[in-house]
């Protein structure tokens, strides 16, 4: 028999892996499922991608290999976005990389900058590329709890003194998922200062940018003076359109890195369907009006779950950004049963926070992905689960 490598089985277990046949289960025993777990809107995409695509898919040219260069009118969109919306200058064939999505170039990054004995700090919660990636790295992560005494900020100067010396990358994601936590100017100059000092790069995946409210501007990490040193940021159409099954992305940093990057990249995939990549860029050029349009909508949900939350005696906050509301369980409630719990007999699937990592014991995570008579809906059920513990 085969023998499988070390690093598989190091990989944790991934966030709903069991969800879908719980929830297949019950809907063939006629549940009606109301589905606010995984981080995918149920708005259509942009009408202007659709079309773009349909254009572009009709040009045999668009067919062929796209290779790690990709299509140049997507770099020169992604650029020209990164100007507007935070006057960061880039050059898009030195400096910028189009990528499947971002998690693959995370976690492909990762490949690039890690060796065996490295250590990657990574947050918990947070997204699980973060702690696999470094695991199919042969890397060393180091947990760190996000906790609300720091308001969910990681804090690289609470790290111990061996750990910081060891560091080689930290993955850090504001506007946060799964917490909604934002990072304000001064942590984020704290932190550049401190992986300046430590020569510890920064993974800085920044996909929630444009989904923010009530006169929040995300910045990105290369507005701090210093950063372009010592990060690399990653972007998506994903959430911000409403495109996750485009698997468009992209990430920029310095031209070394970003080789680096693209070197592992030749040897694992080659290239995002020039199609799409067209159809990004005709995104990307009007991306300000498209988002306002998706978070007007986006806002009204988080208002409404979150007054009916509250009703149901849950303490909601309203986050400043991202489509997810983190939500603290009373003491002592173990939140994967309370998930259980809400899927079985509330018909509700939601995330509980030790999917994201035991560190994140104690919360649950719902997603602004359905329509908001339907949210409200699920609050209400999610009320009787928890009145009935």
């Amino acid at each position: 028999m085969t023998k499988l490598s070390t690093r598989l089985g190091a990989l944790p277990g991934y966030p709903m892996a069991e969800i879908p046949a719980i929830k297949r289960r019950l809907i063939q025993q006629g549940v009606d499922i109301i589905d606010v777990g995984a981080g995918d809107a149920d708005f259509a995409p942009p009408e202007i991608a659709v079309e773009a695509l349909a254009r572009a898919s009709r040009d045999p040219a668009m067919s062929r290999y796209a290779f790690q260069l990709g299509l140049p009118a997507f770099r020169e969109a992604a650029a020209r976005f990164l100007k507007r919306r935070f006057d960061l200058t880039v050059d898009p064939f030195t400096e910028l990389h189009p990528l499947l999505g971002s998690k693959e170039g995370i976690a492909h990054l990762a490949m690039a900058v890690l060796d065996s004995g490295d250590v990657a700090i990574v947050p918990e919660p947070g997204y699980a590329v973060y702690h696999g990636g470094t695991i199919l790295a042969d890397a060393t992560p180091h947990l760190v709890p996000l906790a609300p005494r720091t308001d969910f900020l990681l804090e690289m100067e609470e790290l111990p003194a061996d750990v910081a010396r060891r560091a080689k990358l930290v993955y850090l994601n504001y506007p946060n998922n799964p917490t909604a936590a934002v990072a304000p100017r001064d942590y984020l100059e704290r932190t550049v200062a401190f992986c300046r000092r430590h020569d510890i790069l920064i993974v800085y995946d920044n996909p929630y940018s444009e989904i923010t409210f009530d006169g929040y501007v995300a910045p990105s990490i290369f507005e701090i003076p210093g950063a372009r040193e010592v990060a690399v940021e990653f972007h998506s159409l994903s959430k911000s359109f409403c495109m996750t099954g485009w698997r468009l992305a992209w990430a920029v940093g310095r031209p070394d890195l970003i080789a680096a990057l693209a070197r592992v990249k030749n040897y694992v995939d080659t290239g995002a369907f020039l199609a799409v990549q067209a159809a990004g860029a005709v995104v990307l050029d009007h991306a300000e009006e498209l988002t306002r349009g998706y978070v007007s909508r986006f806002q009204e949900r988080r208002d409404a779950m979150v007054d009916a939350l509250r009703a149901e005696g849950f303490e909601a906050e309203k986050p400043r950004a991202t489509l997810y509301l983190w939500i603290p369980l009373p003491d002592g409630m173990a939140s994967a049963a309370f998930q259980r719990r809400a899927l079985e007999e509330g018909g509700v699937v939601a995330l509980p926070g030790t999917a994201f990592g035991a560190g994140a014991e104690g919360f649950f995570r719902i997603a602004l992905t359905v329509a908001t008579p339907r949210l409200v809906e699920a609050a209400q059920r999610l009320g009787k689960v928890l009145a009935a513990v």
